[in-house]
């Protein structure tokens, strides 16, 4: 039996603030550390041994990696980086209060931004700042790929080929893999492994720092997943991420 973790970065400065995070490169919070170290904790109790990692050029995935990957003591193994598990590109939302954005556009729009699958947040102009065409680290992705916005769909588009051609073939040398990302990219991948409906995947939250594992048998094939940790307080946390984008 074979192993993909899937863990959602710790919490991030942003995600402390209740903002539209998206391609914006910001910090885990102090909190978000402690989850990270957390994780790293259970999958070493687990004992899991990864043979290679992967992660998204956004600072938040990459240190949340580098704490779990210290408190493995696997820092040596291979990691490789994309940008196409990258969040969700949050267009013009982006750095936005998303309580205060539910207040003047109601829960109900703000929730379809969030996590509908295929509507997306209005696009960054040509030029803005905020542009990815803008960022050195993107200098070498051709600019009609990247993304002004994107919705759950998009997201999905560019994820999976980089699942499907990377990571699930790397499987085949090794026992377990680790890959740390963002709440949409991993909820893209999920959503294509156990095929839920664009419509029930609107309502599939994931918290941050918990492992989610998923198990495939010689073949690549998937079988089964589950997180690791309390189911109550796995439970709770999910429901608090469905509560970020409420008024109330």
């Amino acid at each position: 039996m074979k192993k993909v973790v899937l863990l959602r970065h710790g919490e991030s400065t942003w995600n402390r603030e209740n903002r539209f995070t998206g391609w914006t490169d910001v910090d885990l919070s102090e909190k978000g550390v402690a989850e990270a170290a957390k994780a790293g904790e259970l999958l070493r109790k687990e004992g899991f041994q990864f043979g290679r990692a992967y992660t998204s050029y956004l600072k938040r995935a990459v240190k949340t990696l580098n704490l779990v990957l210290d408190k493995l003591d696997q820092d040596w193994i291979p990691v490789s980086k994309s940008w196409r598990l990258n969040e969700k590109h949050y267009g013009s939302l982006q750095g936005l209060n998303k309580r205060e954005t539910a207040e003047k556009y109601g829960d109900e729009q703000v929730h379809i931004w969030r996590r509908s699958y295929d509507v997306a947040p209005a696009p960054l102009g040509g030029e803005d700042p905020r542009n990815p065409r803008f960022d050195v680290r993107y200098r070498d992705v051709p600019e009609a790929e990247l993304p002004c916005t994107e919705s759950l769909r998009d997201t999905v588009a560019r994820t999976m080929p980089y699942w499907e051609c990377e990571i699930l073939p790397a499987l085949a040398h090794h026992d377990a893999l680790l890959v740390v990302a963002h709440g949409n990219s991993l909820r893209g991948i999920i959503k294509t492994l156990k095929g839920i409906s664009d419509e029930a995947i609107s309502e599939f939250n994931l918290p941050t720092a918990v492992p989610y594992v998923f198990e495939f048998d010689d073949g690549l094939n998937y079988d089964k997943d589950y997180f690791l940790g309390d189911p109550a307080e796995i439970a709770a946390l999910m429901a608090a991420v469905a509560n970020q984008g409420k008024r109330d």
